[in-house]
């Protein structure tokens, strides 16, 4: 009798050490959408006021690569433009005297056309007056031309300058790196002093106030969510203490991977699982790489 009363209190503590069934649905890692700061000009970082840990709102300058030699070069740029502008021809004063003849003529050619049709001076005038008319206008006609010709060359070069001059604004517009959105510095690359080449990162921030867990999830879970369904995260800080949120599923992956070897499911057996996020408010408590359950 005693032996069968052992047993079954073997039995009974057995039965409790046995693991519950999982309180959760998925599991994952919080994280963020992380953006890379390049350098988009070469030179010396003359300010740089950044610090990992800082929280920087979107567009602000946080430093300052040298602008000296595109200043200087935008300046040579405008007295080119200005060279060019004091070269083009004033157009009227040019033709004015030739115009002057040409109106000199037409009254003599009009003159002798009177005296003409009075017979008191010969046709021969007349013809005398009139070709000197033409050759006048085409005279006239041909400083036109060239003038304008001049003129149009030299508005096409005071345009590439005025390009050329854009181009180099531009680029002494990218020597302010400004923060292309809100969030947190998490890894900072260089230091104020240092040369910068194009295309080098200068720090890593991350929106740490929209975090979201990715978890993974089994084809049997797959049926049963969806994106814009209400889940609740926890936030697993170890020893048992964790912190609740609300949370909302915005990305389904549309391929399986393997599970990875950090992610616990419910079917032990998955071997293939499907990505899914569900996205929280930050509260300046989750950090990115924390451990995190969901319930859908």
């Amino acid at each position: 009798m005693k032996n069968i009363i052992l047993l079954a209190a073997m039995a009974m503590m057995l039965h409790g050490c046995r693991p519950k069934e999982n309180e959760y649905d998925a599991t994952g890692v919080f994280e963020a959408t992380e953006t890379t700061v390049y350098a988009e000009q070469s030179g010396a970082l003359m300010t740089f006021y950044v610090e990992e840990g800082d929280v920087i709102s979107n567009g602000k300058e946080v430093g300052l690569i040298d602008t000296t030699q595109l200043w200087l070069k935008i300046q040579q740029t405008e007295a080119t433009r200005s060279v060019y502008e004091s070269q083009k021809p004033e157009l009227e004063k040019q033709i004015a005297a030739t115009r002057q003849q040409l109106a000199k003529a037409k009254q003599d050619r009009q003159r002798y056309k009177e005296l003409v049709a009075d017979g008191a001076a010969p046709s021969k005038m007349l013809d005398d007056a009139s070709s000197q008319v033409e050759v006048l206008q085409r005279q006239l006609d041909a400083q036109i031309s060239s003038l304008s010709v001049s003129t149009n060359a030299l508005n096409k070069q005071m345009e590439a300058t005025n390009v050329q001059a854009d181009q180099l604004r531009d680029q002494l517009r990218k020597c302010h790196i400004l923060t292309p959105t809100k969030g947190t510095v998490l890894e900072k690359y260089v230091e104020k002093g240092e040369f910068v080449a194009t295309g080098k990162p200068l720090f890593k921030m991350a929106d740490t106030a929209e975090m979201f867990l990715r978890a993974y999830v089994t084809s049997a879970q797959l049926k049963d969510i969806k994106v814009g369904q209400k889940a609740t995260v926890y936030a697993d800080y170890g020893n048992g203490e964790k912190r609740e949120y609300q949370g909302k599923v915005t990305w389904i992956s549309s391929r399986s991977e393997f599970t990875p070897k950090t992610i616990l499911t419910n079917d032990e057996r998955a071997d293939l699982v499907y990505a899914v996020k569900v996205a929280i408010k930050g509260d300046g408590y989750v950090k990115i790489g924390m451990y995190g359950e969901v319930i859908f």
